[in-house]
């Protein structure tokens, strides 16, 4: 039989309407009141009746996540952070893919589901703040990565310029001098990208030693091939480096690969790190170093500020006279056997 309102109550010793109260996130529950609910909740293994509640509020329980890429593993272990986090509040999540294309990443913010969807949490590569500027579309939005900063949304990011920076001083601290950087881009959905380079040059700069924009390699995707190619073209150049940062694992992974393919030792002949922390780093030989981006906190935040904006509306929030809230979330640098060795 399935456990209902009326038994929580029961069990907590409360009112049914109490119950509702903790269950819809109302603040106006005591401290005390609230955690006898939640652990009653618990014992009985209650789950809300969704269906019921969403038409008493006129939303779908739906929200959406829109990525480029579905199968770049840093999008997908997101993606499962990004569920779990939503199931927490009793949403089911609808993923789509947006190749990082702008007419796509438009039609998204432009509401086409607005019927289908109480939230967006998107993942930009091409849109730009005028974009956003010209939304009409009132769905709650959060905004994930670098693409747009102080933009009209809620957003999530780290900071890439620090955690380049952090990636390039591993590097230099292990007496590493010629240190190459793969994956800049100059497109105008390269942003990621630049701010990594800007890290990369101030490491260098603060350690005293010269860029030599010979060591930067473009790439024109973060993908394993790009990596491979530029990692070739960087050991068949002038000046050959003795450490590589690549701006994300996969390009990390193919650049690893090269190397195995030309006998280059690694790290003992040059150093690897990477950036995003995906599984397969972990299991790659050499095992990878990374900047490991904290992916649960990211999905955490942007669920919670999404919820926000449902429970009370952006014109309600406490922070609403200051705008959008821009919000960054935690890494930290993974040292493993690419810098250290086994």
């Amino acid at each position: 039989m399935r456990t209902t309102l009326r038994d929580v109550a029961e069990l907590a010793g409360v009112s049914p309407k109490t119950v509702s109260n903790v269950v819809n996130g109302y603040l106006h529950v005591r401290a005390e009141t609230r955690t006898r609910v939640e652990e009653a909740i618990a014992t009985l293994n209650y789950r809300p009746n969704l269906s019921a509640r969403s038409l008493r509020r006129g939303r779908t329980g739906v929200i959406a996540l829109a990525v480029p890429e579905l199968d770049v593993p840093y999008f997908a272990e997101l993606a499962r952070h990004l569920v779990a986090a939503a199931d927490r509040h009793g949403w089911t999540v609808l993923v789509d893919q947006t190749e990082g294309v702008r007419e796509r990443e438009r039609q998204v913010i432009g509401g086409f589901r607005d019927q289908l969807i109480d939230g967006l949490i998107l993942s930009p590569l091409a849109l730009t703040v005028a974009d956003l500027a010209e939304r009409t579309d009132s769905t709650p939005m959060v905004l994930l990565g670098e693409r747009v900063h102080h933009g009209p949304a809620d957003h999530v990011l780290i900071d890439n310029v620090a955690a380049g920076r952090d990636a390039t001083a591993h590097l230099l601290g292990l007496g590493r001098t010629r240190i190459s950087a793969i994956g800049a881009q100059t497109a105008a959905a390269g942003v990621t990208a630049r701010v990594r380079l800007r890290g990369y040059r101030e490491a260098l700069a603060q350690a005293g030693v010269p860029f030599d924009e010979r060591l930067v390699a473009a790439t024109p995707r973060f993908h394993r091939a790009d990596g491979a190619q530029a990692m070739a073209e960087l050991l068949d150049g002038p000046t050959r480096p003795d450490a590589v940062f690549c701006f994300n694992d996969l390009l990390a992974l193919g650049a690893l690969r090269t190397l195995a393919d030309r006998g280059v030792r690694v790290p003992d002949d040059i150093a690897v790190i990477g950036f995003d922390d995906i599984e397969d780093g972990r299991y790659s030989v050499p095992t990878l170093s990374t900047i490991s981006p904290d992916k649960r906190q990211i999905a955490d935040l942007s669920v919670d500020l999404l919820d926000q904006q449902l429970r009370v509306g952006a014109a309600g929030r406490a922070d609403a006279e200051h705008g959008p809230q821009e919000v960054f979330a935690a890494y930290r640098l993974v040292e493993r056997e690419s810098t250290l060795g086994r």
